[in-house]
């Protein structure tokens, strides 16, 4: 059973800005699960799409891999000999965690966990990408280089998978769905004390984009077929193809 998150159940005198610590790390599958909507449903079909995409003798990436939930959903599903997943965080904690979850699971497909910035991070020879819930993260401007340099290193066929928390811009849908995800947090036991201080922390550190925004993002990368493929309430997930020349 996974620590329950209780990290904001007390009033916290001052509030600083979001990090993935050793704290957030030792309770983070309770609560991604309990503040995420569609989080397993995502997991799930990360490995859905790996038993499609990913090739022989290929590199698939894990960016932002947290706890290495989508690493191991993707290696359960690779029915491919000869490739190799690099999952890459910048948290030590979460580093730490993800190297003992990696290694409690016997697989043929090798896993490299590294902690390391994903924008310092080379791409080559991707014919997977995943990006789930860490572009938010980045400042705005390193956005469009980071999927750049996906792009230019993946080799045609490849996917991208770039799951987010969306904002609108219509401002009343944005409302309705904003309020229906706090009602999936009360629903799972979150206090308005505990939602509202996380809500401070994080909103200086996760900037949300439109999902128009990321369309245009990915198709100035270059690539053609990008569209959303999972969505609940004002979280989802976005798939990206790059065409290969052959088809």
């Amino acid at each position: 059973m996974p620590n329950r998150d209780t990290l904001f159940a007390a009033p916290i005198n001052k509030l600083g800005d979001w990090t993935f610590d050793e704290q957030v790390a030792e309770v983070f599958p309770d609560m991604i699960q309990r503040s995420v909507p569609g989080y397993s449903n995502i997991i799930s079909m990360i490995g859905m799409l790996a038993e499609r995409f990913v090739r022989p003798h290929t590199r698939i990436y894990d960016l932002g891999c947290s706890l290495g939930a989508a690493t191991l959903s993707v290696r359960r599903n690779i029915k491919v000999d000869g490739c190799h997943i690099i999952a890459v965080d910048n948290s030590p904690a979460m580093v730490e965690r993800c190297r003992r979850h990696i290694d409690a699971f016997r697989a043929a497909t090798p896993v490299e966990v590294i902690e390391a910035d994903i924008r310092d991070v080379e791409i080559q020879d991707a014919s997977m990408v995943v990006l789930n819930f860490t572009l938010q993260f980045l400042e705005p401007d390193d956005r469009q280089r980071l999927l750049n340099k996906i792009y230019q290193g993946m080799l045609p066929g490849g996917i991208l998978v770039l799951s987010e928390k969306f904002s609108f811009e219509d401002q009343q849908i944005g409302e309705l769905l904003f309020d229906m995800h706090h009602d999936f947090k009360r629903a799972n036991g979150y206090s308005e004390l505990e939602i509202s201080q996380k809500r401070s922390m994080l909103e200086n550190v996760m900037r949300t984009d439109s999902v128009e925004a990321h369309k245009t993002r990915l198709h100035q990368a270059g690539f053609n077929h990008a569209e959303t493929w999972f969505q609940c309430f004002n979280f989802g997930s976005l798939i990206a193809v790059k065409e290969d020349a052959n088809s």
